[in-house]
């Protein structure tokens, strides 16, 4: 990040940012929940009524399906590309793209082998009845068929938005579903094509979108396809993926949601007055609605994760608090306006999807709708909240209130509760348990916010040093990973003396710091602060990765200013395509190290060995992320020193062999 971004993300005023970078991305997935809702419409407004909704409200579930792999390689992919964008990595970021788009289609055909042959078993277990079967299966067969183009569009889109062509990204989602919105009523209402016209209109739309995205990779920004670009190379790859998981949890999340409550209200709604077919239509209209409600706050938050992130780099804690004031603020306007046109008027919002016209008791419709709204919906502004607390908990690095937070609503608590309360309350009970979720959920993310903002309190300012790259000529550059003990940094210290060379270890977070505008004590503990078995989840969020591409800028600044000794943070990778590189790896026997631990820190004995696990376990999941190969492999490196022989031998081997290579001239 420059430091004009740098500048403009710490001192623009909050609301004004917040508008330049929320905007969009609300916009964007406003559009994108239009595909989902248009259907709904105009087919609860033709002849196929309740049943059609009922039909279009079983197949949903296997749409989000597909989304959790399309967004999953996109949205990894996307994060990579920004990655890649900030070391100036043109060659790994097409190799990744690439294989997203690869596996994305042979994705999109292992889901149509599975769904095709047992499509009647998967939708009935979604929910469908003997009466929206047919509809369902009709729909369900066209969309199926076009299920590579719209897990490829989905894909695209997320590259394209990281790209810095958002507006393009838009203009496809945007173009599709116009389409959609023009050939439903051709399609439905004109041809009289009934459920086929309807997934003919969303196809074609989805086509449109396809085409659209499709063009703009061959006039990308910052990477190009070709024919190998598109041959998988999953070890580059593997760091996309890794990107990627939080959205394909996300995703099947709602999936398992939408499954178990199509279940329980097809059990409880067949012994109720409801039948299965109004529940199962009913929650489906309240699933788009409400995927329009939280869409809005997902696209207020996640616009404005960069700015947070930064912030939280850069310690500024006092605007970190006031980004989460005003997201909040926006939060709950968002979720009281609708909860009082949820609770007020429900019939009007049930009505735009149709009047019931082919099920035997239509008073029970809108009795159920009014039910829905006003019980299941009655919370939403904690549902909202929450939402959006799991989403900035990832923006400020913190993966494991993150996780927590998103899943105390929808698994921890509504899923048991769905299964539970009917067994007292009937089909009410799987009402009741959405708000139930919401308030338990509600409490653990208010804890979890409160705890969390009282660590943030600001450090009175400290003199920092004047760091700048030392003088140095042209020579060999010598980088030293090493294991937690192993005496590597003192190794690397007294080669740089001998040699005559700068030698940079913390030095690297100072200019890192001074280059990008983070805190430089934030950057130097990124391995320290990293949770343990959430180091993936950690690495991946945004605020680190600001600070990994800062560190990653400096050293090869460094590496260009001339010979030197780099100890860590991955520099035998970072520096990968210069030449008269020595990449060493320091390794020690487990007595040594704990050994060393206790000597320099004062641990005991059981404390060493537990520092030196966790400390080498950050290491290793950082040199993962960073490269995608394994730390510590021998194959990464041209020398593995055991540091137990002593530092002094180690040092002496180093010398020897930087002295026997510019020898040789190699």
């Amino acid at each position: 990040m420059s430091q004009e971004n740098s500048n403009f993300l710490g001192t623009e005023k909050i609301s004004k940012l917040m508008v330049k970078f929320s905007v969009p991305c609300v916009l964007s997935l406003l559009v994108s929940a239009l595909y989902n809702i248009v259907d709904q419409i105009f087919i609860g407004n033709s002849e196929l009524s309740a049943l059609g909704n009922a039909a279009t409200g079983v197949v949903f579930p296997i749409f989000i399906i597909a989304q959790a792999f399309a967004w999953c390689v996109g949205d990894g992919c996307a994060a990579y590309l920004n990655i890649c964008q900030g070391r100036s990595d043109s060659e790994n970021a097409h190799k990744a793209i690439g294989t997203g788009i690869t596996v994305t289609f042979i994705c999109s055909l292992i889901l149509m082998a599975i769904f095709y042959p047992f499509k009647t078993d998967i939708l009935t277990l979604f929910g469908a009845s003997e009466n929206s079967i047919g509809y369902a299966v009709e729909y369900f067969n066209l969309i199926l068929a076009f299920f590579p183009l719209y897990m490829l569009s989905n894909m695209m889109n997320a590259v394209i938005r990281a790209d810095g062509t958002p507006a393009w990204s838009m203009a496809s989602m945007l173009a599709g579903a116009l389409v959609n919105i023009i050939l439903d009523p051709v399609f439905i209402f004109g041809t009289k094509w009934g459920m086929f016209g309807a997934a003919l209109a969303t196809v074609i739309g989805q086509t449109v979108s396809f085409v659209i995205s499709l063009v703009y990779f061959f006039r990308t920004k910052t990477f190009r396809l070709s024919a190998k670009s598109l041959i998988p190379n999953f070890r580059v790859f593997s760091g996309a993926l890794q990107l990627g998981a939080s959205s394909f949890i996300t995703q099947m999340t709602i999936v398992i949601i939408s499954l178990v409550c199509n279940i329980m209200l097809a059990k409880y709604g067949a012994v109720s007055k409801y039948g299965v077919d109004i529940p199962i239509a009913i929650i489906g209209i309240e699933s788009k609605v409400f995927t329009v409600v939280i869409n809005l706050v997902v696209g207020i938050v996640l616009g404005c994760q960069p700015i947070i992130s930064y912030n939280m780099g850069a310690r500024r804690f006092d605007r970190v608090k006031e980004l989460y004031r005003k997201i909040l603020a926006s939060t709950v306007i968002i979720g009281l306006v609708s909860t009082l046109i949820f609770e007020i008027t429900p019939g009007t919002v049930v009505g735009m999807f149709g009047t019931p016209t082919n099920i035997p008791n239509p008073e029970d419709y809108w009795e159920f709708g009014a039910l829905t709204f006003r019980i299941f919906l009655s919370l939403v502004t904690f549902t909202c909240t929450v939402k959006m607390t799991s989403i900035f908990f990832q923006a400020v690095g913190k993966p494991l209130r993150a996780v927590i937070a998103s899943m105390i609503r929808d698994i921890i608590c509504f899923i048991p509760l769905i299964i539970i309360l009917p067994s007292f309350f009937g089909i009410r009970g799987i009402l009741f348990a959405a708000p139930c979720a919401d308030l338990i959920a509600m409490t653990v993310a208010a804890a979890l916010t409160v705890t969390f903002m009282k660590t943030l309190k600001e450090s009175p300012a400290k003199a920092e040093e004047a760091v700048t790259l030392k003088p140095s000529t042209k020579g060999v550059i010598i980088t030293i990973a090493r294991e937690h003990g192993s005496s590597g940094k003192q190794i690397g210290k007294l080669v740089a003396e001998r040699l005559g060379i700068p030698f940079y270890y913390k030095e690297m977070t100072a200019l890192a710091a001074k280059e990008s505008g983070l805190d430089r004590e934030f950057i130097s503990d990124i391995n320290r602060s990293s949770p343990d078995h959430f180091h993936s989840l950690y690495l991946s969020t945004d605020v680190v990765q600001q600070a990994v591409t800062a560190q990653d800028k400096i050293i090869r600044k460094i590496a260009d200013n001339g010979s030197c000794v780099i100890v860590g943070r991955a520099a035998d990778y970072v520096l990968r395509g210069y030449e008269d590189v020595v990449r060493i790896f320091v390794y020690a026997n487990d007595d040594y190290k704990a050994k060393r631990i206790m000597e320099i820190y004062g641990d005991d004995p059981q404390k060493a060995k537990e520092n030196i696990r966790r400390s080498d376990e950050a290491r290793a999941s950082y040199y993962k992320n960073i490269s995608g190969q394994s730390w510590g492999s021998r194959h990464n490196y041209e020398l593995l020193i055991d540091g137990s022989v002593g530092v002094d031998a180690s040092v002496n081997i180093v010398c020897d062999y930087v002295a026997g290579k510019a020898r040789s001239g190699k």
